[in-house]
């Protein structure tokens, strides 16, 4: 039953995410918890562990891919509610700020306690991303070129 209701709670922040709405993803995280999107040197790299940094992430990704949108492919959860970890394989697309369709194909993982995000980390395909950010250097003013929203750099954590 409760990996039941962590799965619908997932859908359920990826499809607020999909209609423009990172609130609900924003709410979700535990007071420090950490968002990393794997990368070294591209605008959506990096890892946060700060409400602030979280939010300008999610700004920064609606202003890059303002049509964003998943499809979910599985879900996987595993765990006692004091430690459940979810994996979430997916496949997004977008027409960025350029008006050229693109997708993309990656995974979260979730981790939870107590139904709060405590790390979240999104794998995707970075040279796909890198070519679609690159291209949209003009049509984005730049933004796409950004240095990552970086609150503790490195990846692996330590």
């Amino acid at each position: 039953m409760y990996h039941a209701i962590v799965k619908r709670r997932i859908r359920a922040l990826f499809e607020a995410i999909s209609r423009g709405d990172a609130e609900p993803v924003l709410d979700a995280f535990a007071a420090g918890g950490e968002h990393i999107f794997i990368g070294d040197d591209h605008a959506l790299a990096g890892r946060r562990n700060n409400q602030a940094s979280i939010r300008a992430w999610y700004d920064r990704l609606r202003q890059l891919t303002p049509d964003i949108r998943f499809e979910l492919h599985r879900i996987d959860v595993a765990g006692t509610p004091w430690n459940t970890i979810a994996s979430v394989e997916w496949t997004e697309t977008n027409t960025a700020t350029d008006g050229i369709p693109a997708q993309n194909k990656g995974v979260h993982v979730v981790h939870l306690r107590w139904g709060k995000m405590t790390r979240l980390l999104i794998l995707t395909d970075t040279a796909t991303l890198i070519d679609t950010l690159q291209r949209n250097a003009d049509s984005s003013d730049g933004l796409s070129l950004a240095a990552p929203i970086d609150d503790r750099p490195g990846w692996p954590a330590p």
